[in-house]
């Protein structure tokens, strides 16, 4: 009993685990436009990291692996959550890079 206890939590966490999750941003944010040219580059640069954690994972890392393994629709839902948190990221450094070259922070 108490071993197949322990092998069903076991269990329980590493599907846990194979799901991956990668931060999500929302296009626009209260206070953009009120953002120096400082601050608009330093937000830009941060969606940058946020886009390679989500390139990273679409691609083969334990969790997918794990994901396709013992539960595939798992992989499937991380590289379309990844998917999904790229297109934001995107989405919202272009409304930055809009409210940057309106303030005239290049020149």
């Amino acid at each position: 009993m108490k071993t197949s206890a322990l092998f069903a939590a076991g269990l329980a966490a590493l599907f846990a685990s194979a799901c991956t999750s990668t931060p999500k941003v929302d296009v626009r944010q209260p206070g953009d436009r009120n953002m120096s040219c400082a601050q608009l580059e330093a937000e830009m640069e941060a969606l940058d990291d946020i886009q390679e954690e989500a390139e990273n994972n679409q691609g083969v890392n334990t969790a997918n692996v794990a994901a396709v393994v013992f539960f595939w629709p798992a992989a499937v839902g991380n590289y379309m959550e990844a998917d999904r948190a790229m297109d934001l990221a995107e989405e919202r450094q272009d409304h930055l890079m809009d409210i940057y070259t309106e303030k005239n922070c290049d020149g």
